[in-house]
């Protein structure tokens, strides 16, 4: 007999006239590992919500160890013993590392009247260590992690509940291999202990090396469940998207790259990151950066459009001689950047799609000293409209978007601007396959159109499929330099990543 942990049955869920959820119902068993795969769009993370008690269904029930549940918060459902890892930042700064790992439970640290600082510092500190992170500090402040070293002490967060049931959202996209793997071990450990998991990933080989089975939303509504020998990346695919998706969805083998320079990296050195990185960037041309994430490719990708200043050496425009030392010099000269860190440094997430996509460009848009909101209007629809923004409309706020939809924003915003030059830092991270075609389209179509591209990418096989040129950085240098080749393997990138 089956030994169920977690049962949903009929859950729905609508915003206004979109039907996110449509009668989902789902069984997960003890030490089982599920994969929970769909586009963008198809109801994930809403379905998800609605566990981890953040959104309340409009119909259905749960049950969670044979009984009824019924989460008020993510709090209340952490105390339950339903934990979630999310994909964007969940840290809260201005608390010290012991503090985010511990919100909501410092009672258990009260010692008379008062919580017992020293206490909370060690717990804190023993979970670090669990999960191969002592040198982060359990009393140093939040502010002062990476993006990574925040994602680690969320799972720390996760385990002072001893979670039975760790749902983990998007997470592994943001983390380097060696984070990655820490990720898994905690996965493998919960199974081991009869625990089970719920893992969400647009990384189909990553869910078939990872999951028991994977359980498929497309539109809102339940499609199919595949177990074992069944889940692998071309059956997933098929399933997610309703046809058989055949062939490679990267750029043909077309070249639009010339001789002819655009831009031009000049002996940078900042810091204890980036040593004497020189290079230039040619009209047409994709420039890959891969490597890992410590290796200061998103740093360089900062300096190369002036938000990071570096120690010594430039980045000059090769036309006209100017030096980008600042995102204003380089928004003036059409030069655009998609951070890796979508929702902390690329969009506004409390304002209007609208005003997402025509920041970059209002001054475009003045006639003397005033803005026609027509103007500004009909220039975000049409750039929205140009990615297929899946939007109630222009004026909806951006945080209402998925993760692939958000990144389309993004995409917009620049593109609205008549960017010439585009620094993309992993533009498909957490992205569905149908979101990561319509970028990898656009990306062909820009360059035909004699426009650059500089990608950073962590994943190799979207470094071979769309770069004409790849560096790979380690340790702050550059290691390795491979034109586009039929020829070229990971293997070879690999032996100057590692």
């Amino acid at each position: 007999m089956k030994d169920i942990i977690l049962k949903l049955e009929n859950m729905s869920k609508s915003f206004g006239p979109t039907k996110a959820v449509q009668h989902v119902s789902l069984e997960l068993q003890r030490g089982q590992i599920m994969a929970l795969i769909g586009e963008n769009g198809s109801g994930k993370s809403t379905l998800m919500s609605m566990v981890t008690g953040s959104l309340k269904s409009d119909e259905g029930t749960m049950f969670y160890k044979g009984e009824p549940y019924s989460p008020k918060s993510i709090i209340d459902a952490g105390n339950q013993g339903i934990c979630i890892l999310i994909q964007e930042t969940g840290t809260i700064n201005g608390l010290t590392v012991a503090e985010n790992i511990f919100l909501g439970k410092e009672s258990r640290f009260t010692v008379g009247v008062s919580i017992s600082s020293r206490k909370l510092n060690e717990a804190a500190q023993e979970l670090l260590d669990s999960v191969g992170a002592p040198h982060i500090s359990a009393k140093q402040l939040i502010d002062e992690l990476s993006f990574e070293e925040r994602k680690l002490v969320e799972v720390c967060r996760a385990l002072s509940n001893d979670p039975e049931l760790l749902i983990v959202d998007e997470t592994t996209t943001a983390l380097s291999h060696t984070g990655r793997e820490k990720i898994y071990a905690l996965i493998n450990s919960l199974k081991e202990q009869n625990k089970s998991v719920i893992f969400i990933s647009h990384d189909l080989e990553e869910v078939q090396r990872v999951c028991d089975c994977a359980f498929i939303l497309r539109d809102g509504q339940y499609i199919d469940t595949l177990f074992g020998e069944d889940v692998t990346p071309d059956m997933m695919r098929q399933r997610m998207i309703g046809r058989e998706l055949s062939g490679s969805y990267y750029r043909d083998e077309k070249s639009y790259s010339t001789d002819e320079s655009v831009l031009e990296v000049r002996d940078i050195n900042y810091a204890d990151v980036l040593h004497n990185i020189s290079f230039r960037l040619n009209k047409g041309e994709i420039l890959g950066l891969g490597g890992l994430t410590e290796c200061g490719m998103h740093e360089l990708c900062k300096v190369v459009f002036g938000a990071i200043k570096p120690d010594s050496g430039e980045v000059v425009l090769s036309e006209t001689g100017v030096k980008v030392t600042s995102p204003s010099i380089a928004i003036k000269n059409h030069i655009a950047y998609l951070p890796k860190d979508r929702d902390q440094e690329s969009v506004f997430l409390m304002t209007s799609i609208k005003d997402n996509i025509t920041v970059t460009s209002l001054d475009n848009l003045k006639k003397g000293i005033f803005i026609s909101p027509r103007s500004e209007k009909k220039l975000a629809v049409d750039a929205a409209d140009e990615l297929a923004v899946k939007m109630q409309n222009v004026e909806q706020f951006a945080k209402e978007l998925s993760g692939g939809n958000k990144q389309k924003v993004v995409v917009a915003k620049w593109m609205a601007n008549d960017s010439r030059i585009i620094i993309m830092d992993c533009p498909t991270r957490g992205i569905d396959i149908g979101v990561k075609a319509t970028i990898y389209k656009l990306m062909e179509k820009l360059i035909s159109e004699g426009k650059s591209i500089i990608m950073v990418s962590e994943e190799l096989p979207e470094l071979l499929g769309m770069s004409d040129r790849i560096l790979i950085m380690k340790d702050g240098v550059i290691n390795g330099q491979f034109s586009r080749s039929d020829n070229l393997t990971e293997r070879m990138l690999i032996e100057k990543i590692i």
